[in-house]
């Protein structure tokens, strides 16, 4: 499983679409373990590239803080799970939190 996470100064970026990079996690979900950790700059924010893009990078789930309705919309047609409302923590932080089963959505902070 590949888990993204849209970064900013090493922190998930609250504001999915304005992130620097996106962190890529690849993860052993049986074993509740981190495999691997890459980061990728992110490319210019356009309407359906973010998408496409986390798509051909193998990505499963993203975890954010805030993501609009049409891109979760987008992200659910590439097969692309979406949990937002994560806190601001590291993406190490966040995935050990999913793989415990404490990662919690709160609320989206994206109203578009």
């Amino acid at each position: 499983m590949k888990i993204a996470i849209p970064t900013a100064n090493g922190l998930l970026n609250a504001h999915f679409g304005h992130c620097q990079a996106f962190a890529l996690l690849d993860v052993d979900k049986a074993a509740s373990k981190i495999l691997n950790r890459t980061e990728v700059p992110a490319p210019h924010h356009e309407p359906g590239v973010l998408p496409r893009f986390l798509a051909e990078q193998g990505v499963n789930l993203i975890i954010a803080g805030g993501m609009g309705m049409q891109a979760q919309n987008l992200f659910a047609a590439n097969k692309i799970e979406v949990i937002v409302g994560a806190p601001c923590l590291s993406p190490e932080e966040l995935v050990n939190a999913y793989l415990a089963g404490t990662l919690a959505s709160g609320t989206n902070v994206c109203d578009h």
